[in-house]
């Protein structure tokens, strides 16, 4: 059995850190200073981790690439399977006319402004897609809608990215939650709660923050009102959600409160009409391939432009809501579901830290939520009168937009399981949770860093999740704040996760560019986490009474 090394290099733990920061530091520079691609910053990551932990932590090379492997199994199911489908509805969507006849009614339905629209769509519309579905699908989704109403490519992925942090600790009808009780043994309806009190206060503050990026300060006088109905309904539901009702549907009711209450608000309500915002002409009706070209696509026309009611737009949303949320309460995708234990793997790891054995169990779900997706994407296609050929084509075109993000996506996981199993990212940890006092400041990012490197709030959690309360207990700190803290922190990261950029670059034109997007979104993330690790400790030292 491998012992992982804590503090490999000279017996000495900043040292150790140091040295096990680098892998994260080379996809970081990589990605935002030099601009490359995200496959390629995320194999020089996996290269660099690879070379450390066999020469310096002693990881033996066939373990190291047994845990590689295992982490690109996880990545391609459920991970990519779930982008996957969610792509090809979103194709089966646009093949069909329906994105086009969704985007014409909300315009028939908003004012005449980008400005209200950034807001409906990629912070309301945006959050309801990562309480059904999450893993990036939202940021791909969104932004392609906005770009169709005239916000440049990067602007709306930047947007986008953005505002998906607020639902993420939420997200997937609470499956984080969940995982953070189990691998904390803390009640996961108190972890729910005390993330429903960190969390509403960042989703009240983002559509301001956003606006204020977008247009300036004068953007935030002129749409006050409607900026506070979004982020406050959201936020006020959020709570309630998450401590009176159910855990598992705060993001689903968060988001349909916000949405429902921001087109109702603005019915009653409308900004002064500014020209420098106003939505450009663009023609109307079902044109699937002026959609796909928008997006940077090559699609094919698969229909002809016709009269298609705008309410049909709404057709696929709602239907995957539906067969998602069924799908979670009726426990299908638990139905032939194996889990199997990775071979020269799976208990030959014991956690230093931990003094227990490192399993390496791969839950393999045929009937997973990608599965229910994927019937979705098949019921929508049936309503709307899809031919089977166009289908096909859709399934063509996901192919040629999710590849490289499925390659990310491989090479990111498996290097997060790489440093896992190796004993990096616990020395990590343990260097973090040497700082005594500050710790709660600094706990929010190691959420951010495992869920930068996972692309995911679930694994984020799996993975620093009991570290965070073994540091807590040690400094005498609350370990339901603490455990908490690591969720919230995580959903900061989100914005900078190469997974999280590769699927949202996947629907536009800019592929290769991953570095620029990262450059745009990193000072974002690394600022709001900062406000979550004031806000962490004011909770903890000063009103902890908000503590459940």
């Amino acid at each position: 059995m491998f012992k992982q090394l804590l503090t490999p290099v000279a017996s000495s733990l900043p040292l150790s850190f140091l040295v096990a920061v680098v892998p994260i530091v080379v996809v970081l520079v990589l990605l935002g200073v030099l601009r490359r691609p995200a496959w390629q910053a995320s194999l020089a990551g996996l290269v660099t981790a690879l070379v450390i932990a066999v020469a310096v932590w002693r990881f033996p090379l066939g373990m190291a690439l047994d845990s590689v492997a295992a982490g690109v199994t996880f990545a391609l199911w459920p991970v990519m399977w779930i982008v996957v489908n969610a792509l090809l509805l979103y194709n089966v969507a646009v093949l069909s006319g329906r994105f086009d006849a969704f985007r014409d009614w909300l315009l028939d339905h908003l004012p005449n402004d980008r400005r209200v629209v950034l807001v409906v769509i990629g912070f309301c519309f945006g959050c309801l897609l990562e309480g059904i579905a999450g893993f990036g699908t939202p940021v791909a989704i969104t932004s392609a809608l906005l770009i169709l109403v005239g916000f440049p490519p990067l602007e709306a992925l930047t947007f986008t990215l953005i505002f998906n942090t607020a639902p993420v600790a939420f997200g997937a009808l609470g499956v984080p939650v969940t995982v953070l009780g189990k691998v904390t043994g803390l009640p996961a309806v108190e972890l729910g709660a005390m993330i429903g009190r960190q969390l509403p206060f960042f989703a009240l503050m983002l559509p301001f923050y956003v606006m204020a990026i977008y247009g300036g300060w004068r953007s935030v006088r002129a749409l006050w009102p409607v900026l506070l109905v979004a982020g406050g309904s959201f936020a006020i539901t959020q709570f309630v959600a998450s401590n009176f009702l159910n855990y598992a549907l705060t993001d689903v009711l968060s988001s349909l409160v916000a949405l429902l209450a921001t087109l109702g608000f603005m019915r009653l309500w409308s900004p002064e009409h500014d020209p420098a915002f106003a939505i450009a002409s663009v023609p109307r009706g079902p044109t699937p391939l002026r959609v796909a070209r928008a997006v940077g696509a090559d699609v094919p026309c698969g229909r002809t432009p016709g009269a298609i009611p705008t309410w049909q737009g709404w057709i696929p949303w709602i239907l995957v809501s539906a067969v998602v949320i069924i799908w979670t309460y009726a426990k299908i995708a638990t139905v032939g579901q194996q889990t199997i234990a990775w071979p020269g793997l799976d208990g030959r790891v014991f956690i230093t830290l931990y003094h227990k054995a490192y399993a390496a169990k791969w839950g393999f779900q045929p009937l997973g939520t990608g599965t229910a997706i994927l019937l979705a994407a098949l019921i929508t296609a049936a309503i709307v009168g899809l031919r089977p050929g166009q289908f096909v084509e859709a399934i063509v075109l996901t192919w040629k937009q999710s590849r490289i993000a499925i390659l990310t996506v491989a090479l990111i996981i498996g290097l997060a399981y790489l440093m896992n199993y190796s004993g990096l990212t616990y020395t990590l940890g343990l260097g973090a949770s040497s700082v005594g006092a500050l710790f709660p400041i600094l706990s929010p990012f190691l959420g951010w860093i495992a869920v930068f490197l996972s692309g995911s709030d679930t694994s984020g959690n799996a993975l620093f999740g009991n570290l965070q309360v073994v540091a807590g207990n040690q400094l005498g700190l609350n370990p339901v704040l603490i455990a908490a803290t690591n969720s919230s922190g995580g959903v900061m990261g989100k914005m900078i996760s190469p997974q999280n950029i590769a699927t949202g670059v996947s629907v536009t034109n800019l592929k290769g560019q991953e570095g620029v997007v990262f450059a745009r979104t990193f000072k974002h993330s690394v600022f709001l986490t900062f406000l979550l690790g004031l806000l962490v400790m004011l909770q903890q030292y000063v009103v902890p009474w908000m503590i459940p």
